[in-house]
């Protein structure tokens, strides 16, 4: 099929799928996607996306399939990957002609020209760069102004690549154009600056959008283009000339009004110059230094005197501010303590800060700060009475430092009163006299960890901030808020103990402030005193019913989502301080949440909040959260179902809400038995939370083993065994950590169900394993099976020797060896208890192997007498430490959590274990005796004779008193 015909037929093809009708759109779809990988097909799109006479949305298509073929086949190595003849001709046709009329479709192509330069610049495609270079001189407006935009994506696409090689052939292509790049933005600079002077509307918007993309090259070619720019001339010179640049469009801004055309393309040009500054100051700190004392002196004269007035706007301010920060900030700029250490460059570049920052512009900067940029705007107050929420949202945020106002003010009075406080500690303390209160506290707030030892903050609180808090006025909201944010900052630095009560009186009071914002951040103290270290329960619970009522009024109060979700989590802290003392006061929470979660389904993160706050109410209610099931079960199930797309936000919280629900849990419901099912997939997940899944599997096993096991254990039984098969040597003990637990509450049912398993341990355990937490884990399990599964173990010696062709007694006798020699590898004292337990049930026997083996034995043995007794003190005889009773009940002490019902199950558990029940000082003796009576008094002497002098000694004065 010839070419012609070809585009016939695809464009007949391309109009189809940008139809609105899904039975058109659909069969196209399919079809392109069938041809994507037919040679030709990216010739055909060619020919149709620069055919200025079709219908622009075909246009578009052609050009977006054309991109994403690049992406998938233009590698030599991908499959179906394009000939050489057809990329060769396909680089020629992209370059041919720079005119295309419509915006969007030529921003498309100078991308996707980009992305094939990224590939094939300029080994394969060397005619590139001077080809764009001729284009950008040509006098046409519209083709010149399209190569400018290719020449712009393709700079920005080479100058993102990485790797050495690609870095060294950028270095050279910048050093060889940057003159060009250079006289290119002068020239259209200066062309701008002519036509603002006396042309027309469209020749200055033309000649500004030129200057902004010959700008946009500059940049990339300054900040990635040289490993030491500043020992080239050009670089370092057009640096100096941004200042100058800079000046002279800031004077255009003055004419150029914000309702003007021009106005958002100008303001872009200028934040564009303080960027390549920024990104040059980021990756080039030592080259900058020329460069320190000009950008100081440009930031400062626009940003804290009257030289910025009436020509700067809100995001120049930040850039310039930020500029002034990145320099006080700069590592590279901060001498070693020892000056000597310091590299020249450092020393150099300190020395010019130190010249710059004297005490009257540290001052005038410090002053400006907290008496201008501190205030509140006129904006800000409107946002205030209008949207309270809104304005309490607005004024956090991780990085809006970097390009908001207020939060870039409040970051540089931090790194710069953080730098220069000795100057600053007595400028600030004056100002608290002279200035007003409002702004001042903004900046005592911040500046808290540097004042520590200026200000005798609990005086101040007592004295002045109680009685301003108590001024109920509608005019000093702005002065409420304020004060409690600032004691917020203060808690964690500097408040006696003692005056916490009244700070707690105080919140109750502001809580029902008639003001939102206030009671917003009077929430935010409250979750910063409650997560306080100095914290005391006692001195909260009288206030804990008030409080808990007025947030949960609050919750309900406020309307948008992170706004719920602050307040939430301010309840979850103090549910989370306060535990079990919360019991009384939650009723109306847990009414609510259940609304709070239907409302908030187009919202994960406040339904990530709700989880978080659950938790600490399960943990808070104890075996009272039993009531909540019927709204927690479906909560949990939904969280944790991997086929619901919320999972993807819930997962992890779910999953702990599911294991803290098991560990407060009285007894095992139907309910909480079948959200389960959800556990299968998670474990094919095998992702970061299998260690909380393994846990949620051992809360069941606790909780209700005979039920689970009978349920569940064969399908569990199953992933276990292929998550062996992949899993790492952690994961394996958690595994086998699982069925150790099973064995240990349910030794019957547990070995049956985990059958499947116990033949790998067993293996295991005779070709010696070699990670020793492993050995450890499987000598675990099989001496659960061994000391109380006897007739099972017997089936499985059996089953083993056939597998491995040996008798059953040269096996036993194998394991038994392998047991003794690795007994060091088990470090837990019950595991090593077990292991003596499990061999000595072995005796009585007149089984050779075993009498062979019975040294080995007896050493395990006294190895764990030496682990396990300890000598009373008063009447000189040795117990076994391990033994537990039912009369003993741990006291709990203020600090410490009450125990969870899991931990009471494990408990009642660890009173019939043998580990904690049977004595292995008596349960020696008697083995030895029944030894002793089986083989008669001179063949139990010809067998002690096997075991070590020492040993037998040790064992006498262990076993005295029998």
């Amino acid at each position: 099929m010839d070419l012609n015909s070809a585009s016939t037929v695809v464009l007949q093809v391309l109009t189809q799928a940008t139809s609105q009708d899904t039975a058109v759109l659909k069969p196209a779809e399919e079809q392109l996607k069938q041809w994507e990988t037919q040679p030709g097909f990216y010739s055909v799109l060619l020919n149709i996306f620069t055919n200025h006479t079709l219908d622009i949305n075909v246009r578009w298509l052609a050009v977006l399939y054309f991109k994403n073929g690049i992406d998938r086949y233009w590698r030599r190595v991908a499959p179906h990957a394009l000939s050489e003849e057809e990329k060769s001709t396909l680089r020629a046709g992209l370059i041919t002609n720079f005119n295309e009329p419509v915006n969007q479709i030529a921003t498309q192509i100078a991308v996707l020209i980009a992305k094939v330069a990224r590939l094939d610049c300029p080994r394969q495609w060397p005619e590139l760069i001077p080809t764009l270079i001729e284009s950008v001189k040509v006098q046409d407006d519209l083709r010149q102004h399209r190569a400018l935009l290719t020449f712009y994506h393709v700079t920005k696409t080479l100058a993102s690549k990485r790797l050495a090689a690609d870095r060294k052939l950028f270095y050279d292509l910048a050093s060889g154009i940057y003159n060009f790049a250079c006289s290119l933005w002068n020239h259209h600079t200066d062309t701008f600056l002519q036509h603002v002077s006396s042309g027309g509307e469209a020749a200055v918007l033309s000649s500004l959008e030129r200057t902004l993309l010959s700008l946009k090259v500059l940049r990339k070619l300054t900040v990635n283009g040289f490993v030491e720019p500043h020992k080239n001339m050009e670089v370092m010179g057009f640096l100096h000339g941004i200042f100058d640049r800079l000046k002279q469009f800031l004077e255009c801004s003055r004419n150029i009004g914000t309702d003007n055309v021009c106005r958002d393309r100008l303001e872009k040009t200028i934040i564009l110059f303080t960027k390549v500054l920024l990104d040059f100051l980021d990756q080039h700190p030592f080259s900058f230094t020329p460069l320190i004392q000009r950008s100081l002196e440009f930031s400062v004269s626009y940003v804290f005197t009257e030289v910025g007035e009436g020509v700067t706007f809100e995001r120049f301010i930040v850039q310039c501010m930020n500029l002034i920060k990145m320099i006080v900030k700069n590592y590279a700029y901060k001498p070693s303590k020892n000056f000597e250490d310091s590299s020249p460059e450092t020393l150099e570049a300190h020395k010019i800060k130190m010249a710059f920052f004297t005490y009257p512009t540290l001052t005038e900067i410090c002053r400006r700060l907290v008496s201008h940029y501190f205030l509140l705007t006129e904006e800000e107050l409107t946002m205030w009475e209008e949207d309270p929420e809104g304005f309490t949202v607005e004024e956090t945020g991780g990085d809006s430092w970097k390009y908001s106002l207020r939060p870039c003010t409040e970051v540089l009075f931090i790194d710069i009163f953080h730098e220069y406080n000795q100057t600053l500690t007595p400028v600030l303390l004056e100002m608290m006299q002279t200035l007003q209160v409002f702004v001042v506290y903004n900046a005592v707030g911040l500046a808290a960890y540097e004042l520590f030892d200026s200000v005798d903050f609990d005086q101040w609180f007592k004295n002045q901030l109680l009685p301003e808090l108590q001024v109920i006025h509608n005019r000093y909201k702005p002065l409420r808020r304020r004060v409690i944010w600032l004691i917020g900052q203060w808690i964690s630095v500097k408040f006696k103990s003692d005056l916490r009560p009244m700070l707690y009186e105080a919140i109750c009071n502001l809580l029902q402030d008639q003001d939102l914002v206030v009671r917003i951040e009077t929430a935010t103290t409250l979750k910063l005193t409650v997560d306080d270290f100095e914290f005391r329960t006692d001195q909260f619970l009288p206030y804990l019913e008030t409080m808990f009522t007025l947030l949960f009024q609050l919750l309900q109060q406020v309307t948008e989502c992170d706004t719920k979700m602050h307040v939430l989590h301010v309840l979850s802290c103090v549910i989370e301080r306060v535990n079990i003392q919360i019991r009384p006061y939650v009723g109306c929470l847990v009414q609510y949440l259940p609304l709070l979660w239907k409302q908030s389904e187009e919202h994960n993160m406040l339904r990530c909040a709700i989880l978080t706050t659950l938790i600490h109410l399960v943990q808070g209610l104890g075996a009272d959260s039993k009531n909540l099931y019927p709204f927690l079960l479906p909560v949990i199930q939904l969280s944790t179902d991997v086929s619901q797309p919320p999972h993807v936000y819930l997962l992890e919280d779910g999953l702990e809400l599911w294991l803290v629900t098991l560990e407060n849990s009285p007894s095992v419901t139907p309910e909480l038995l079948r959200i389960f099912q959800n556990m299968s997939p998670l474990l094919e997940l095998s992702s970061e939370n299998l260690r909380t899944c393994f846990k949620i599997i051992n809360g069941y096993i606790f909780l209700s083993s005979t039920e689970f096991l009978q349920t569940y254990a064969v399908g569990l039984c199953q992933s276990f065994c292929e998550l062996l098969k992949e899993i790492t040597t952690e994961g394996q003990v958690q595994v086998l950590k699982v069925v150790e637990n099973a064995l240990k509450v349910n030794p019957v049912l547990g070995a049956q169900m985990f059958q499947p398993i116990l033949p790998c341990v067993f293996r295991g355990i005779i070709e010696g394993e070699r990670y020793p937490v492993v050995m450890s884990t499987y000598l675990g399990v099989m001496g659960r099976v061994l000391l109380q599964n006897t007739s099972f173990f017997s089936s499985l010696l059996n089953e083993m020797a056939h597998k491995f062709n040996q008798e059953m007694d040269q096996l036993l006798g194998n394991m038994i060896e392998m047991w003794v020699d690795r007994m060091d590898n088990i470090t837990q004292p019950e595991r090593r208890k077990l292991s003596a337990l499990a061999l000595l049930s072995l005796l009585p026997s007149d089984n050779s192997v075993i009498q062979d083996k019975f040294c080995g034995i007896i050493n395990i043995s006294v190895e764990g007498l030496h682990d396990v007794m300890t000598e009373d003190p008063e009447t000189g005889t040795y117990k076994d430490c391990m033994l537990m009773s039912h009369l003993e009940e741990p006291k709990v002490t203020e600090d410490e959590e009450p125990p969870t019902e899991q931990d009471k199950r494990k408990k009642m558990l660890a009173l019939k274990d043998p580990v904690h029940t049977v004595s292995l000082q008596q349960f020696i003796y008697e083995k030895l005796k029944a030894q002793q009576e089986l083989l008669g008094e001179q063949g139990f002497q010809s067998l002690m004779e096997t075991v070590d002098t020492e040993i037998v000694t040790q064992l006498q004065e262990f076993l005295q008193g029998f």
